[in-house]
């Protein structure tokens, strides 16, 4: 029985397509298409695939131009084979490549080559696929990645302020902690508006600030000779913050809307140590809901790149360096770790200081990072509660350590005795 495939080399405006045959014997016997992006052209090509009985598609994920092509397929494409008694399991099945697991010999890329070797690189099993999710996950990565993008425009935007302020000989920087707090953000608005004099702007300070008002009055000592453009260049400055900040906010509800049916899924994983409720919607959003593609955690560590790697010539491994994942999900684990490492009780921290004597700082997040995806994996997929366990944990660790060092001791000849522990009540 014949089985097609059908392999896409994608382009912003063309796809150049091949089908073959794949299950002859020899030579496969390709036959090439140039199709257009728009559209009317993907549902054309999608009724295409129908007529000739294609079985799967492979196409290479090009920038972001697989994504229109991805989605006409999947809205429009239906396998007539998918429906028929006896049909293989991964009939009607969309692959997406990486482009480095089809990377062809040097001067020889062209567009039909291209395709032909997604075809045979498939049919024997030599391709890296990417996992796509379904489209409301991909919906959620949308949202959370263009907020993560807003959240850095906000970090710059700090970053820029903070120079135009040292340019302008205004030190304010170096008394407040937080230049895009309430009292900085009060002085430099009453700046922006025309205020010249030091000692009015600093009377804008709340009374918490640990900043005197001298010091203040200090700061703003070339208030009384600051050229206006700097005015207008710190008036644009918090406009544009306040729009970053209405942004996050307008995504922050959208997302919460998007993810109201697993509210309690977020509640989960925000228990976690290092862990909050942004974090966990954006976990949420890179592996779904209940994590089902991954049938163990072992799988979503390999597919985040949170475990060791192997590179072995000759039976000797020449490198344990972490493969590369999907890099969304490693900033947030990573992230969480350096928090949870930080987390006073928790077993995350006495885990980081048992390992950072002998692994370093990094090694150790590594670990902890695999811990904490290991444990997101079983919060998700099994629909469990964090109990955190580091306290007592920690207490029989110590008495496990103090009978191995006792029974060490004794057996080297020494004579130990084992003293009752110090009452903690006052004498």
């Amino acid at each position: 029985m014949p089985y097609q495939i059908a392999g896409i080399d994608v382009h912003k405006k063309m796809l150049a397509v091949v089908v073959a045959d794949v299950e002859v014997e020899g030579d496969y016997h390709f036959e090439r298409l140039k199709v257009g992006t728009s559209p009317a052209q993907l549902c054309a090509f999608a009724d295409c695939l129908v007529e000739r009985e294609v079985d799967e598609v492979v196409m290479e994920s090009t920038a972001q131009y697989w994504r229109p092509v991805w989605e006409a397929l999947e809205q429009y494409w239906r396998p007539v084979r998918r429906t028929r008694a006896g049909a293989s399991p991964v009939s009607g099945t969309l692959h997406l490549a990486q482009a480095q697991s089809n990377r062809g010999a040097g001067g020889r890329k062209r567009d039909f080559p291209d395709a032909e070797r997604l075809v045979k690189r498939l049919a024997a099993q030599e391709l890296t696929l990417s996992f796509v999710p379904d489209a409301e996950q991909r919906l959620w990565r949308t949202v959370m990645r263009r907020k993560y993008q807003v959240t850095r425009n906000r970090v710059q935007l700090h970053n820029r302020l903070e120079s135009l302020l040292e340019e302008a000989h205004i030190k304010l920087s170096s008394l407040v902690s937080d230049l895009l707090g309430t009292s900085a953000r009060r002085m430099l608005q009453a700046l922006a508006d025309g205020e010249s004099d030091p000692a009015t702007l600093a009377s804008l300070a709340d009374q918490r600030l640990r900043a005197t008002a001298a010091q203040l009055c200090d700061a703003f000592r070339a208030c009384t000779t600051l050229n206006p453009v700097y005015r207008r260049l710190v008036k644009l400055t918090l406009e544009e913050l306040r729009l970053i900040e209405d942004h996050l906010a307008q995504l922050d509800h959208q997302m919460a809307q998007l993810l109201a049916q697993h509210h309690d899924a977020v509640q989960r994983l925000a228990e976690v140590p290092g862990l909050g409720a942004d974090s966990a919607q954006q976990l949420i959003a890179e592996v779904g809901a209940t994590a089902a593609t991954f049938p163990s955690p072992k799988h979503l560590a390999s597919w985040m790149g949170a475990c060791p790697g192997s590179e072995e010539s000759a039976g000797v491994n020449y490198s344990h360096r972490c493969p590369k994942g999907n890099r969304q999900m490693r900033r947030v684990v990573n992230q969480a770790a350096n928090a949870a490492a930080k987390a006073k009780g928790t077993i995350f921290a006495i885990v980081y200081r048992r390992l950072v004597p002998r692994l370093g700082h990094a090694q150790a997040i590594g670990a902890i990072a695999h811990r904490l995806c290991r444990l997101i994996w079983k919060i998700l997929h099994q629909g469990i509660r964090y109990e955190e366990r580091g306290p007592a944990v920690s207490a029989e660790a110590k008495k496990v350590r103090a009978r191995k060092m006792i029974r060490e001791l004794r057996s080297l000849g020494y004579r130990v005795e084992q003293l009752p522990a110090p009452s903690s009540s006052p004498a």
